[in-house]
């Protein structure tokens, strides 16, 4: 009879299952032998105490599914061997064999043939010890595949938790990085209009006869210093925006001091 056991939720880790579950039970006393290990399934031989069988360890949609199938051995043989001679008696054997001229193997198989017609209690002796080996080492590797399956659970939650951190960190960049935005673009369509307003009061001064060069050379390299600004911003290099912006206004503020000293001067 095969037992069947499913481990939820950690296909994902399957080799590690593998490895886990094989070295938990080597532990525990297990010789495992016969290994054949591939990418979703396994197989192998174990043996814990008298007992031994066959390990069927597969992935099953999100879970591990391990077959355990028992190679019972038949101790009721070598058992039943012994309560059949027990109870038929050293005596009645060689009783046989002088008094039919048997032979001494032939007048002991008569005798197992009797006792196992009326159900040697070494056979059903035997049965027993081999069903409850059996049982004892399904719940020993019951306990160890739970055992595996919590430490991947862990593993798998803390992976989790990783990649929810690392989702949230994005979010907070995003809002970060959408603030800064919105900051960026009031500030340029500010300075712009600082620009565009002091040109204009240039090209008047000029028409009125001052003398703007001084002016004219702050003002043209503020709008040059407010391209390459509003160039970073549009290519979402915000670490170069923020210096180009404060040398731009710093442009404009000059231009204006000189735009005042040519009018006063005229």
């Amino acid at each position: 009879m095969p037992f069947i056991y499913f481990s939820q939720g950690v296909a994902s880790l399957y080799p590690d299952f593998t490895e886990r579950l094989m070295s938990h039970l080597a532990l525990k006393g297990t010789e495992i032998t016969h290994q054949v290990l591939q990418e979703t399934t396994a197989q192998m031989h174990v043996k814990h105490t008298d007992e031994q069988g066959r390990l069927d360890i597969n992935v099953e949609n999100e879970n591990v599914k391990v077959t355990y199938t028992v190679d019972r051995e038949r101790k009721e043989i070598s058992k039943g061997v012994m309560g059949a001679i027990t109870g038929a008696g050293l005596g009645g054997i060689l009783g046989n064999v002088l008094r039919k001229d048997e032979g001494l193997g032939d007048a002991i198989t008569g005798v197992i043939g009797g006792a196992a017609a009326g159900g040697a209690y070494g056979a059903y002796e035997g049965y027993e010890e081999s069903k409850d080996n059996r049982t004892n080492f399904s719940a020993i590797l019951a306990e160890t595949i739970k055992e595996v399956e919590d430490e991947l659970q862990y593993i798998i939650q803390g992976q989790a938790e990783e990649k929810e951190a690392i989702r949230e960190r994005g979010r907070q960049k995003l809002e970060e990085d959408s603030a800064r935005e919105e900051e960026f673009r009031g500030m340029l369509e500010d300075l712009y209009g600082q620009v565009l307003a002091v040109k204009e009061e240039v090209d008047m001064a000029k028409s009125e006869g001052s003398n703007v060069t001084k002016a004219r050379g702050r003002i043209d390299r503020a709008e040059s210093l407010y391209k390459e600004a509003q160039a970073s911003f549009d290519r979402k290099d915000y670490t170069t925006i923020k210096p180009k912006i404060i040398a731009s206004q710093n442009m404009v503020d000059k231009a204006r001091e000189a735009l005042d000293e040519a009018q006063n001067s005229g």
